[in-house]
């Protein structure tokens, strides 16, 4: 999976295309993942000890990962993502590091 925890994404289809948002959870098993306010849904819950009140929560749903695209770390842009070999200079192993095919940069 090239898109992981902690990265920005911007939606490019469904009903949220065009929102801008951090990665929360990655189920790489279903290919899906969860965006900060992106596919918010409502949930009825029941009173209980944890929240007495119940009622109505909001809370984000998982989106399908071909809907989204990781932005360029350099220009803030949607980009596609490959993969380089890169010695590691501490170590002297070869690590796999993503590569934003638009600009170049890692991360």
């Amino acid at each position: 999976m090239k898109i992981r925890k902690n990265d920005t994404v911007i939606v490019i289809a469904g009903n949220a295309r065009g929102k801008k948002g951090k990665v929360l959870k990655v189920y790489p098993d279903r290919q899906r993942l969860i965006v900060e306010g992106v596919n918010i849904m409502k949930r009825h819950t029941r009173p209980s000890q944890r929240n007495p009140q119940g009622g109505i929560v909001q809370r984000e749903s998982t989106i399908h990962m071909s809907n989204v695209m990781l932005l360029d770390p350099k220009s803030g842009e949607p980009t596609r993502v490959g993969t380089r070999l890169v010695k590691d200079e501490s170590t002297g192993r070869k690590r796999r590091m993503r590569v934003a095919k638009s600009s170049g940069e890692m991360f």
